[in-house]
């Protein structure tokens, strides 16, 4: 009977799995792995930095439904991978970290990049653990990979030992699970489906807040049937955004802010009450607002505000046995409401106060002039990834989606640096669909090398730095001591198209807000990878705010 090597056996494991894509760097010890993952048909993608494959890794689960893989070295390469399997954890995304590891029989003797990294993982995921036998391989893939989907999605961590990868068993001696089905869909009990629309039918001014785990659990159609049919006004997480179309007339993002103060009955749906929600908190909730949750997780149920009516399960699932009960209701929440009005005149308020910044040619561009041009340009289709400060946060209002699962942000860890990773998930998954990324020139910086993974692969991404010279705000000129100048100012009007240049793709840069459109459209037409780069303003900044709880 023949032989089988761990990395042919983590690979064939991978692939029975349902995993398609692994990201990484090769090196000692787990270059074999890498290798035999392309034999079996796993795409693998190498990357510049370890961050950028691991954050990739996140996004496609969440992309696909299936976990993506990130393979890195030993030590710090585990170390560097940390940034996106936390990412993942706390966006709810599945993933698979594999780690090299210094051999078994070296342990405890300091061995070349020896680290304690089932440890050091642990707090950053569902399920760390390292793989002590070749044969063993198969059985720990497939619990990485069920952990990851079932309940709460999440990452995982398998640690592979040196000699583990290069160790061989009889390949009869391997048994290799059958691939684990797709998570279960949980449904609530019919008795709380009925109390939650009595709540709703209750309400003066309900809200509904759509996040994404809807988007997550494909749920759009069921949400989108549920909307219309009660008329209820909703509200998008960043990532929620899509399952209902931006540009629904119940969207209330307009007016966020009126929304969450006065809405006295709220239905979470797939959306937690962490600080992207303000924590549900006094003055920015009404503090006599009643909660319907829907959440995969018993655990989130009244975390930081008392839930009223819990439905623990599935959103598609649950969404569904929602709209089977209002089969039998004659109500909905009728048009002519008072909170639907209040609501569309904080929308036009709102949208005048923007106005003048969108209507302003001056050189060099705002953000909402920016994106003025921008926004109708990117294809309904596309894989929109947002990233930086200023630029996400306007981005969330400037950028609609039509479509679920078609942005990706730094969503509940507000990481920054993941951008390019998220672009390399996106054109993978995606390659016959647009991808359009738009960043900040801070947060370039931090992935801009895979400026050159994109050419390499020969992915047609489109990438937009909006260039302020700085984090957060940049300066007009640098002082010429260097050293003098503030920590968050960087290069004025750095040329990042030329590296993209430099790569082989395409760069333009635009000082002139008028020149604008057509550098985007000489982008798009582009057959590959091109940046445009757009000098703005070093002050340019959001709307004026009310309260600092505002923001």
């Amino acid at each position: 009977m023949a032989k089988l090597t761990g990395a042919a056996i983590m690979a064939r494991a991978l692939k029975d799995q349902g995993v398609e894509y692994m990201f990484g760097i090769v090196g000692v010890p787990v270059e074999p792995i890498a290798n035999e993952v392309q034999k079996v048909g796993i795409k693998f993608y190498g990357c510049r930095n370890e961050q950028t494959a691991s954050y990739a890794a996140g996004a496609v689960g969440y992309l696909t439904g299936r976990p993506g893989a990130a393979l890195v070295v030993s030590g710090p390469g585990v170390v560097h991978g940390l940034a996106g399997l936390s990412n993942a954890k706390e966006n709810c995304w599945p993933m698979v970290l594999i780690g090299g590891a210094s051999p078994v029989k070296q342990n405890a003797m300091g061995a070349f990049q020896e680290e304690r990294q089932v440890l050091i993982a642990t707090p950053f995921c569902k399920f760390a653990h390292a793989v002590e036998l070749p044969e063993r391989i198969p059985f720990y893939v497939e619990m990485a990979v069920r952990t990851s989907i079932y309940g709460r999605p999440g990452a995982c961590y398998l640690d592979m030992p040196d000699d583990i990868i290069l160790g061989e068993a009889e390949e009869d001696a391997v048994q290799f699970p059958t691939r684990c089905a797709e998570p279960p869909r949980m449904t609530a009990p019919e008795e709380y489906i009925q109390q939650a629309l009595n709540l709703l039918e209750s309400a003066q001014r309900p809200l509904v807040i759509v996040g994404k785990g809807m988007a997550w659990s494909r749920a759009e159609d069921e949400v989108r049937a549920f909307i219309e049919r009660t008329q209820l006004p909703f509200l998008a997480s960043p990532m929620g955004k899509g399952v209902v179309d931006d540009n629904h007339p119940l969207s209330v993002g307009a007016a966020r802010s009126l929304a969450l103060q006065e809405a006295d009955v709220i239905v979470l749906m797939g959306a937690r009450l962490n600080w992207m929600l303000h924590f549900g908190s006094v003055p920015r909730f009404n503090k006599n607002v009643r909660i319907v949750q829907l959440d995969i997780s018993p655990e989130s149920i009244s975390q930081n505000l008392p839930t009223e009516v819990a439905l623990v399960g599935d959103g598609k699932a649950i969404v569904g046995q929602m709209n089977k009960a209002l089969e039998d209701r004659q109500w909905f929440y009728p048009k002519e409401a008072p909170w639907h009005s209040a609501i569309a005149e904080k929308s036009s308020a709102n949208a005048k106060q923007v106005q003048t910044m969108i209507e302003d040619d001056s050189a060099p561009s705002n953000y909402f002039r920016a994106f003025r041009d921008i926004s109708p340009w990117i294809p309904d289709d596309a894989i929109i990834i947002s990233e930086g400060a200023k630029t996400m946060d306007i981005g969330r209002t400037q950028m609609p989606n039509k479509y679920a699962r078609q942005r990706l942000d730094a969503g509940t860890y507000g990481a920054m640096g993941l951008g390019m990773g998220f672009v390399l998930a996106a054109a993978a998954v995606h390659p016959d669909r647009p991808i359009v990324s738009v960043s900040g020139d801070s947060a370039i910086g931090f992935s801009g090398m895979e400026m050159e993974t994109v050419c390499r692969f020969k992915m047609p991404v489109k990438i937009i730095v909006l260039n302020n010279g700085g984090i957060g705000s940049g300066v007009a000129a640098l002082p010429d001591n260097p050293l003098e100048a503030l920590p968050a100012h960087l290069t004025v009007a750095a040329r990042y198209d030329k590296m993209m240049e430099a790569f082989g793709g395409k760069g333009f840069f635009v000082t002139d807000p008028k020149d604008l459109k057509a550098a985007l459209d000489a982008a798009m037409a582009f057959d590959g990878p091109a940046l445009v780069n757009v000098q703005l303003h070093h002050a340019a900044g959001k709307k004026p705010q009310q309260f600092n709880w505002y923001t």
